[in-house]
């Protein structure tokens, strides 16, 4: 009797123990498919970081069809990976999107454009066919034209091609220019055969029109619970010591990000490069956001000539309430 007594309260405290250090779950959805853009992340989980604070996270990949707003919208995930610029409209369309961190300190978005086009400088644009992501990545860009004083709707301004998220419309010579980024879709202009020294690019970083990138995002509702705050925070902290290592060790990063591809899709040689290049614009974010880089994204997008991405002041757009206590 004794001997089943302390048996039954051996596995009760066990029990009791397990349900306490029972590990939190939280989901993140990307911005775009599994690459080295992400390799933070990744390496977070694999390294055990999100472990180490708790946390069971679910990374979901994103892909042409995946919008990170709608997808918290309905449900989908606790965290999403999304541009300011796509955020703060959403938020002015009526999605209460807060910015909780900024990983990315600098913008990785530029034009390339090809030179035989007679391209030298943004004077240059008008007149020409320029591809455009659309899906919310459109809105620096259309901030930039309306700067410029360019319209956008072809004749003494420039002719938009919606660009799919692919090089094609510049291989093909249906554009001038396409949209880039400096880890991934100009590297594929490169391996298509067009040499360096045949473009010619410019970097929304160099044209003081950059905004804000790869954010982490929460509705606003988690904020007025302290736990969520919490949880909030662990995974922060544990994701920038992800970024943090693989800023450190790019190609062990880059090689993390490929195991963790189920699509099969992504070579070695690409991702390291890439991680490389992402490497720099994360470098100097400890995860808070910077007020000056963000009225600066604000700035651009209200500025954008008669029809601006935001047509007012954002209020409640983001919080360093998480990133405080991650940093403490």
């Amino acid at each position: 009797m004794k001997k089943l007594l302390a048996t039954t309260v051996i596995g009760a405290m066990t029990f009791a123990a397990g349900l306490a250090q029972a590990a939190d779950d939280l989901t993140l959805q990307l911005k775009w498919v599994t690459q080295a853009q992400f390799a933070g992340y990744y390496v977070a989980l694999e390294n055990g970081y999100y472990g180490d604070e708790d946390l069971n996270v679910t990374i979901n990949a994103g892909g042409p069809d995946v919008a990170p707003a709608q997808v918290i919208a309905g449900g989908g995930a606790d965290v999403v990976i999304d541009w300011m610029p796509s955020a703060l409209a959403a938020r002015e369309g009526g999605l209460p999107l807060v910015n909780i961190a900024q990983p990315f300190k600098s913008s990785g978005m530029m034009l390339t454009c090809r030179v035989d086009t007679g391209i030298k400088s943004p004077a240059d644009f008008a007149g020409k066919t320029l591809g455009v992501w659309f899906y919310g990545n459109e809105y620096p860009f259309l901030s930039w034209m309306g700067k410029l004083g360019l319209s956008t709707d072809g004749g003494d301004g420039v002719t938009v091609l919606k660009q799919g998220f692919n090089v094609d419309p510049i291989l093909q010579g249906q554009a001038a220019c396409v949209s880039t980024m400096t880890y991934n879709e100009y590297w594929q202009i490169i391996d298509a055969g067009i040499g360096a020294d045949d473009l010619v690019t410019f970097k929304y970083e160099d044209q003081g029109v950059a905004t804000l990138e790869d954010g982490l995002y929460v509705l606003e509702d988690k904020l007025s619970d302290p736990a969520e705050v919490d949880k909030l925070a662990r995974f922060v902290r544990a994701s920038m010591k992800g970024w943090k290592w693989a800023e450190e060790n790019p190609t062990k990063a880059a090689m993390i990000v490929l195991e963790a591809d189920e699509t099969g899709a992504q070579t070695e040689k690409h991702q390291i490069r890439m991680m490389g290049e992402v490497a720099k614009l994360t470098a100097g974010s400890n995860g808070a956001l910077d007020v000056a880089d963000y009225t600066r994204t604000v700035e651009t997008l209200m500025g954008g000539g008669s029809d601006p991405v935001i047509s007012k002041m954002p209020e409640g757009a983001w919080t360093s309430v998480v990133t405080d206590i991650a940093l403490k």
